[in-house]
């Protein structure tokens, strides 16, 4: 396992797992989503969710403005965001 990959498993697990001294916003919790899926599964794939899915189409369009971004780049971001919002 590379350990870029490494860093980001442990970053996802922070954010899963973390309590009361980490809690993100709206906003940064759909960059981290967007985040994983691309570093994780690629580009944004399947069909736009509907106008009355208001969380599903802001998950999908979200993702849908990484397009183009490289699974490491992802990561790297990730990374780079938790880095960000723990420190203030």
């Amino acid at each position: 396992m590379s350990d870029l990959k490494a860093q980001f498993e442990e970053a996802v697990n922070y954010v899963q797992s973390a309590e009361g001294d980490f809690e993100p916003s709206n906003e940064t919790k759909l960059a981290f989503y967007a985040l994983y899926k691309q570093a994780t599964q690629g580009d944004v794939s399947g069909k736009k969710p509907g106008m009355l899915d208001v969380v599903g189409r802001a998950k999908y369009g979200a993702w849908e403005e990484l397009k183009g971004m490289s699974s490491d780049e992802a990561m790297q971001k990730y990374i780079d965001r938790l880095e960000a919002a723990k420190n203030g």
